[in-house]
């Protein structure tokens, strides 16, 4: 097999000035997280749900405090789009991914044709590396970073930059699992509000009306969002012994792109569709 036989299609487009409110619309719609970018039909860049997220969550250039549907999507791209052909390999693909810390690499041929995604890959492994039995233990990552539910949105992705990750575990009160948040929930969240502001939610706020009254609620405050409310749940998890193959497996019947892996009831890693690439190259 290779890259024709697993890549998806058709691509998804955008054109360089359109604003980051059409490019959030097409995502949900269509449920996809790249765009390519078009200037005049030629491709001159491609945008993902990441890049939006990580750029807007920047204090600066100015642009950033203009409304969505004013900033033009190509101040988002990235400009320099890696390409592959369709005869190419998945093991190739893969490397190639990897090696440029990419996750979507669009198929060339004369024209754009497909375009391959990290999920197009770990679906193959899911579906045929029938020899792939290594143990997730083996490739999971240990360092797992974890969030209290009541943390706000920026101080989740702060967490995700400072240890270079895509994801992170919620926790409640208990410090039982809650939720996970990867930069997939982060990225459209960021680029709701019509302002180019992060969402907010109203909550009730109390007062007793005496030191030994009821409680009575009194007005409505604007506070951030927070990780619970934006966190996947229920957690998705994985026994420590179960093979790549079935990780693999997972990820794709639960449209998730990582499992935390768990002994027993403490969650000892996490593996991702990067590790599983990794085991097939």
């Amino acid at each position: 097999m290779n890259v024709a036989d697993i890549m998806s299609s058709p691509v998804y487009v955008i054109e360089s000035d359109e604003p980051v409110s059409h490019a959030r619309n097409l995502m949900l719609r269509h449920k996809i997280s790249t765009l390519l970018v078009l200037n005049e039909g030629k491709m001159v860049g491609i945008v993902t749900k990441s890049d939006i997220s990580n750029r807007l969550a920047q204090a600066e250039p100015l642009w950033r405090r203009r409304p969505i549907d004013q900033i033009p999507i190509k101040l988002m791209m990235t400009e320099s789009v890696i390409t592959i052909y369709p005869e190419a390999s998945i093991s190739q693909a893969a490397a190639l991914m990897l090696e440029n810390g990419v996750h979507d690499i669009p198929v060339v041929k004369n024209d754009v044709v497909g375009i391959v995604t990290r999920t197009d890959i770990v679906r193959h492994v899911a579906r045929t590396e029938e020899n792939l039995d290594t143990k997730v233990s083996r490739l999971m990552t240990e360092d797992v970073v974890s969030v209290h539910k009541h943390h706000t949105i920026n101080h989740v992705l702060d967490e995700m930059n400072k240890n270079e990750i895509e994801r992170v575990i919620v926790k409640n009160d208990l410090g039982k699992p809650a939720g996970i948040i990867s930069r997939r929930n982060l990225a459209l969240n960021y680029i709701t509000d019509s302002e180019g502001k992060l969402s907010t939610k109203n909550i009730k706020m109390a007062r007793k009306s005496s030191p030994a009254g009821q409680k009575t609620y009194r007005y409505i405050k604007e506070v951030p969002l927070t990780a619970e409310d934006i966190m996947s749940s229920p957690v998705v998890m994985l026994d420590v012994n179960e093979s790549a193959k079935e990780a693999a497996k997972k990820m794709i019947e639960e449209d998730v792109t990582a499992l935390p892996i768990t002994n027993g009831e403490e969650i000892v890693g996490i593996i991702s569709r990067t590790d599983i690439m990794k085991a097939v190259m």
